[in-house]
């Protein structure tokens, strides 16, 4: 969709506030988890349940996105799940039970799910010949939205009194991000019948591209999420005070927004050359072995190492729109690889917990994050490769 160069830097901006909006959901709550479970009397088994709510409905939703998209066209579906996203983000700050606190939750998820799955189709569309800049941006915007609800929840709370006015504020952002989308519903994308009818869902099954992806994914995210669930935790237990394993968090998710900025030049300089995902899956094992040898004389290294390694993320998202020849084959490539992905994402968190309870230490699950740190490198391996999804029907 060729464009001048206002339009280009106009919808460029809206993509990257949408993905900025897409993590408040997630990162808004932990910070406040104590005092909302205080205030709506929220147990600690149904406050595991929320923090389990994002991999499962980035899964779910995310998976049923590309037919919502073939619906309504891209443009109308980015407004529609802005509008959501707010509409679940403001009304939970309001309620009084547990119960509808998670409804409402998981209606703000469902918007940055599809969110999730369009923004690779977004900039297929609009930014054919610049996929790797625009990629870095929205995943540089992704990772600055999840640190924005992390640490600007809690003074927002503070300056209005409230845990309330924390998570709800979030919702007048998700509406800003709206409005410039509104400047192209006149003028909507909706896929061709005919790619339509070829590419669904169900045929991805067969790609062998298509599973790769998937699984490159569902390889990272289960290290990002069990490194926001238990890095810290890994840390402390290994000699580090409470504040500084804290930090060390915030290192790890910081190190990745230079580095995916960096990532257009490296794409470039590497080419069909499979050593980004070598040196993320490398990163990656080194980090966590060294958390285990050395957890706190070298804490800093290791939070580097692995931010370094949770690139992957938006390398993935990248290979997406590079490996899909039509947006409805992007659409359709990344509902498929964030829907199983997150799938996969979620075994991270809850494995690492469930062998820390079952063995008594760190030990085991460490080692096992070490492992699953190659399946990175494999599985990217071959999304490296110059094939189209299409094409592998």
């Amino acid at each position: 969709m060729p464009q001048p160069d206002r339009g280009r830097l106009l919808v460029g901006a809206a993509t990257i506030l949408l993905a900025l909006n897409l993590r408040l959901a997630v990162g808004s709550v932990g910070v406040v988890l104590d005092d909302l479970r205080d205030d709506l009397g929220m147990s600690a088994s149904v406050a595991g349940v929320l923090t389990t709510l994002p991999v499962l409905c980035f899964a779910f939703f995310g998976g049923s996105s590309h037919g919502v998209v073939r619906r309504l066209g891209l443009h109308r579906t980015t407004v529609l799940l802005l509008a959501v996203t707010a509409v679940g983000l403001v009304s939970r700050a309001f309620v009084d039970s547990s119960a509808l606190f998670l409804l409402l939750t998981v209606v703000s998820l469902a918007g940055a799910a599809v969110g999730n799955v369009i923004l690779p189709a977004l900039a297929k569309v609009h930014f054919p010949d610049r996929i790797p800049l625009i990629s870095s941006l929205y995943g540089a915007a992704l990772m600055t939205g999840a640190a924005l609800g992390s640490v600007v929840t809690v003074p927002i709370a503070d300056v209005f009194g409230s845990w309330r006015a924390g998570i709800g504020a979030w919702a007048v952002l998700a509406l800003a991000a709206l409005v410039p989308w509104l400047r192209f519903l006149g003028h909507d994308l909706h896929v061709d019948p005919a790619a339509s009818t070829r590419l669904k869902m169900s045929s991805l099954r067969r790609s062998r591209l298509a599973w790769a992806t998937a699984l490159c994914f569902g390889s990272q995210s289960a290290q990002a999420y069990a490194q926001f669930g238990w890095f810290p935790a890994i840390l402390h237990d290994g000699g580090l005070s409470t504040t500084a394993a804290g930090a060390m968090q915030g290192v790890l998710s910081a190190v990745g927004i230079p580095v995916t900025l960096a990532l257009p030049a490296l794409i470039r300089r590497v080419g069909t050359r499979p050593w980004l995902p070598w040196l993320f899956s490398g990163v990656t094992v080194v980090g966590w072995l060294g958390v285990l040898v050395a957890p706190s004389s070298l804490a800093l290294l290791w939070a580097v190492l692995l931010g370094v390694g949770g690139c992957a993320f938006t390398w993935t998202l990248t290979m997406i729109g590079r490996r899909s020849r039509t947006p409805d084959g992007t659409a359709a490539l990344s509902a498929f690889a964030q829907s199983i992905g997150y799938v996969v994402a979620g075994v991270g968190p809850f494995g690492t917990g469930l062998l820390h309870d079952a063995t008594g230490d760190w030990t085991l699950p460490v080692l096992l994050l070490a492992a699953a740190g190659l399946l990175i490198g494999i599985f990217g391996t071959i999304v490296n490769r110059e094939v189209y999804v299409e094409d592998t029907l």
